[in-house]
């Protein structure tokens, strides 16, 4: 049963499954009364069913209001039903403790983004008497630009695997990808074999952010070693599969089924550590280079916002100010008076 307006009301029976999870088990938190999970899982239940999230996103809306509903929960002067009271006073509070700890300015506004959006969320429904968020100022965070690769160092990369192994050949052919259409890593891991065109040179993306459909395009290079891993170690890998059903995705893991967004994270660890000292790198560092290089080269901020997904042109603009950096670098180097007093 949950309260609402303090009274008590039979949940709808949805059980909401963690995304991606082994098994689809039923969403527990073991921090929280039943009658918060019921809330949560409704939560989650509407971001996935009416605003069409990623996995990704439900993740982390989890996480972070999970956190806010035991710290509710933990508070002795709200009681029984605590949600429906919850005000300002208590989100600052948590807020504050949060603060205190090693949390990032990033960190802090992406939680207070989950907390107002669970708490409209929640008012509407009837869960809480008054947006606690309400009147609080969004957490300004630090001005950071994307980290890319140089030329030198993505060349680096993408010689790294060991194409003489189906493990390399598939690493290859997935920071290829990765390089030469700007895709993000829970998009190469949502591929299947349907979604590659390589005789059109593109591949469609299913699963991209919000699950909109777009076309990537592909380079030579990638598409090349795409087949390779294709012909020689995605065989190698399918073998390795046994539960008799084969596996529709691109990318294979040892045991010749579809290779996790954190696998693939993992692989490439030990490949950006050989390409450069220089930057912490992930995956999202080849779309970063991806997008960086491109305008660099000349091309159109629109045509770079269609090929990397954006919904909003402003999201892309946060490139042009790294190529304007590059720009006065190479102003600097190249000038003979630039830098003379």
């Amino acid at each position: 049963m949950v309260e609402r307006n303090n009274v008590p009301l039979a949940h709808s029976g949805t059980v909401f499954s963690d995304p991606g999870a082994p098994g689809e088990k039923p969403l527990t938190e073991p921090g929280l009364s039943h009658a918060l999970n019921a809330v949560l899982d409704g939560f989650l239940q509407y971001l996935k069913l009416a605003r069409n999230a990623s996995t990704h996103t439900i993740r982390a809306y989890r996480a972070d209001v999970t956190q806010f509903l035991g710290y509710v929960e933990s508070l002795p002067e709200l009681g029984p039903g605590g949600l429906y009271r919850v005000d300002r006073i208590h989100v600052r509070a948590l807020l504050a403790e949060m603060q205190k700890g090693d949390y990032k300015r990033s960190s802090l506004a992406r939680k207070l983004a989950s907390f107002r959006s669970f708490c409209r969320w929640a008012k509407k429904q009837g869960y809480i008497e008054n947006d606690p968020t309400f009147g609080i100022l969004t957490i300004k965070q630090e001005d950071r630009l994307p980290q890319f690769l140089r030329l030198p160092e993505v060349e680096l990369l993408l010689d790294a695997p060991d194409t003489s192994t189906a493990d390399g050949l598939r690493d290859k052919a997935l920071m290829e990808l990765l390089y030469a259409s700007g895709l993000r890593a829970g998009e190469a891991h949502a591929l299947d074999l349907s979604d590659l065109q390589l005789d059109e040179e593109e591949v469609r993306v299913r699963h991209g952010k919000g699950d909109k459909e777009r076309i990537a395009l592909l380079g030579r290079a990638s598409i090349d070693a795409i087949r390779d891993y294709l012909r020689h170690g995605r065989t190698v890998l399918e073998a390795n599969n046994t539960s008799g059903k084969p596996d529709p995705a691109v990318f294979l893991n040892k045991f010749g089924k579809r290779l996790s967004d954190r696998g693939i994270r993992r692989t490439f660890d030990k490949y950006f550590k050989e390409a450069s000292e220089r930057l912490k790198t992930t995956p999202h560092t080849l779309r970063h280079s991806f997008a960086t290089h491109l305008l660099n080269n000349g091309a159109d901020l629109r045509a770079v916002q269609e090929l990397l997904g954006h919904a909003h042109l402003v999201t892309t603009q946060i490139y042009t100010h790294v190529t304007t950096d590059h720009m006065k670098e190479v102003y600097e180097k190249a000038h003979p008076r630039a830098l003379e007093e």
